[in-house]
């Protein structure tokens, strides 16, 4: 679990207390390792992200015995799988 103390405003940055899930920590983590940029920005991409996408995007019905997962802008790598991997511990 990742906890910070709110503290501080400046220049469109605020502290802020966080209570994350483990997973939740790992995928951000994961995004702030692959672009180089800190936990808190990663955070809030994350955020931008699931507030920008359409609501059925995030909740893909299942078909057949597998969900779909929603369509995304980008090309799934290697580097994916071995990040969503190391999330899951497999």
């Amino acid at each position: 679990m990742l906890r910070c103390g709110l503290s501080s405003i400046r220049q469109g940055e605020m502290r802020t207390t966080l209570n994350l899930e483990q997973d939740a920590l790992l995928v951000a983590q994961s995004l702030a390792r692959r672009h180089n940029i800190s936990l808190g920005e990663a955070v809030s991409r994350l955020i931008r992200i699931a507030a920008a996408a359409p609501a059925q995007a995030c909740m893909a019905e299942p078909q057949g015995r597998y969900a779909l997962a929603p369509r995304r802008d980008e090309v799934v790598t290697v580097e994916h799988v071995r990040d969503l991997m190391a999330a899951e511990g497999i």
